[in-house]
């Protein structure tokens, strides 16, 4: 019998006889979020927001604390989060390509092996593929409604209303995720007795803007008291090409007042920590069926959010605020109470949970598994690589993070270096530091010996520009300009329907 099923069987045998689950494989919950970025977590050190559920999970298990998305928009890296792949190596590379199903999940994975896999709330795939979950009340929106805007990147265009969601409100209001969760404390109350392994998928949609958080949490996180971005003088004029194309087309190049600063800042933590909350009830509910002690819980998030770290919002750009997610797992097989530094990434968590599982490893999965590392077992290569192709972005942009480094490299740009331990704002660029030669070179081979970047990049705008054909050719002139116009306003939808519809 194996360690992990000894330690499985142990635990259940303090579970009360008629809820104890009979099958030694723990069940796995898997939550996730939406644009809940690393570094705002309480377990992560951060000084203001109110995060005592996923710090108390932390305390139960292992605390990820610099893990990267696949890629920093929600359809790419979700496919990237849902399959251990590379986002582009299953041709997933913004908001209009989601993930086909051309490669298993972990969910078809998982069910292979003998699990009933069920789904609800946001997955953002390609709807009515079958990917291993039984769905209920699932969404797939960019299925439904791709971002047209991610298909003109050469030039890019922009977006005249982004700049609206830097910014936050308050409201007395139902928690938006609340419907989810309550599912998700059904499916767990209906499994209690089902002496089979189950595996849970709760997809939440926030803290995504807008950010408009319940009134309560005003007094909580006063707009006023909440402090603003570090950004030094003159440190917006010297930004990287690539981030000043990115806040022109979010029309945030014109610095965001102060205010609306605050109220985003305050708002959005309060978001996370109803998010908090709702986490929380989960957590009771398998305490109260009998199944913590059989159930791994993994929390994460498929990207970030900049909260304007460098004068930019939202996602879209490999810095830490967009690419860094929190990751924590806990349950059966799984060390309590630890904290890793080293670079981790979604890919990983997928050979993670197989292993959990004691499901068969397939080959082509990019990521390695977590429990040796964990486990004090064995190395992890400490690598982690995320990359960029969506919306704003004039060219592909790919991140590799090894100790403390992290390199930035951009098709035909200038790439970046930061030194992560004595810079965590990422302000000073050292790639054109001779001193650091030898760094950059080493992170640039790690980033070749897993993708050829510049073909990568290529390929991107190549899928982008097949996709932008057939919207094209299986659309009406005014179908056209109506699905650009809610995006781009109607000059620039005029501009390009009559560029694609010439008569």
């Amino acid at each position: 019998m194996s360690l992990l099923s000894r330690r499985v069987l142990i635990q259940s045998a303090v579970v009360p006889a008629a809820l104890a689950q009979t099958s030694p494989r723990p069940n796995i919950l898997f939550i996730s979020s939406d644009q809940h970025s690393g570094p705002v977590l309480g377990a992560n050190g951060h000084s203001i927001v109110r995060t005592p559920n996923l710090d108390k999970l932390a305390a139960r298990g292992v605390n990820f604390r610099n893990t990267y998305c696949g890629s920093p928009v929600c359809v790419p890296g979700r496919a990237a989060m849902m399959t251990g792949m590379f986002a582009s190596d299953v041709a997933s590379y913004c908001n209009s390509t989601p993930f086909d199903g051309r490669v298993p999940t972990w969910g078809n994975r998982l069910r292979d092996a003998g699990y009933n896999c069920w789904a609800t709330g946001k997955m953002d795939l390609w709807i009515g593929k079958d990917f291993g979950f039984q769905e209920e009340g699932t969404s797939h929106g960019h299925s439904r409604d791709p971002d047209i805007s991610s298909l003109f990147r050469a030039p890019v265009c922009w977006r005249p209303g982004e700049r609206n969601n830097a910014n936050g409100t308050f409201s007395d209001r139902p928690a938006p995720d609340k419907p989810k969760s309550d599912k998700t404390i059904r499916f767990i109350r209906d499994q209690s007795r089902a002496g089979k392994p189950w595996c849970a998928y709760a997809g939440f949609t926030k803290p995504h803007p807008k950010f408009d958080a319940a009134l309560r949490f005003r007094d909580i996180y006063p707009p006023d008291k909440m402090p603003l971005p570090l950004i030094p003088d003159g440190y917006l004029e010297r930004r990287h090409p690539a981030w000043q194309v990115m806040a022109n087309f979010k029309n945030i190049q014109t610095p965001v007042p102060r205010d609306r600063i605050q109220r985003a800042r305050a708002a959005y933590y309060g978001l996370i920590t109803e998010l908090d909350e709702l986490i929380g009830n989960i957590m009771t509910e398998l305490q109260s069926t009998g199944q913590l002690d059989n159930t791994v819980v993994i929390y994460t998030s498929d990207h970030g959010e900049m909260l304007g770290d460098h004068g930019l919002w939202l996602k879209n750009v490999l810095l830490e605020g967009a690419a860094r997610v929190p990751l924590i797992m806990a349950g059966p097989g799984i060390p309590k109470g630890l904290s890793f530094d080293t670079p981790v990434m979604h890919a990983d968590m997928v050979a993670t949970m197989l292993d959990l599982a004691g499901a068969s490893r397939a080959n082509g999965l990019r990521g390695h598994s977590l429990l040796p590392l964990m486990n004090n077992r064995g190395a992890h290569p400490g690598i982690a690589y995320s990359e960029s192709h969506s919306e704003g972005n004039g060219t592909g942009s790919f991140l590799i993070r090894k100790g403390d480094w992290k390199y930035i490299y951009f098709t035909g740009e200038e790439p970046l270096l930061f030194d992560l331990k004595n810079d965590p704002g990422e302000l000073n660029n050292l790639a054109a530091d001779k001193r650091q030669t030898a760094i950059r070179k080493e992170l640039h081979s790690a980033l070749t010996a897993l993708v050829d970047p510049d073909a990568v990049t290529e390929a991107a705008f190549r899928r982008q520009g097949e996709v932008l054909r057939k919207i094209v050719s299986e659309s009406k002139r005014d179908e056209f300009y109506d699905s650009l116009v809610g995006r781009l306003g109607a000059m620039q939808a005029r501009v390009l329907t009559n560029l694609h519809y010439r008569t």
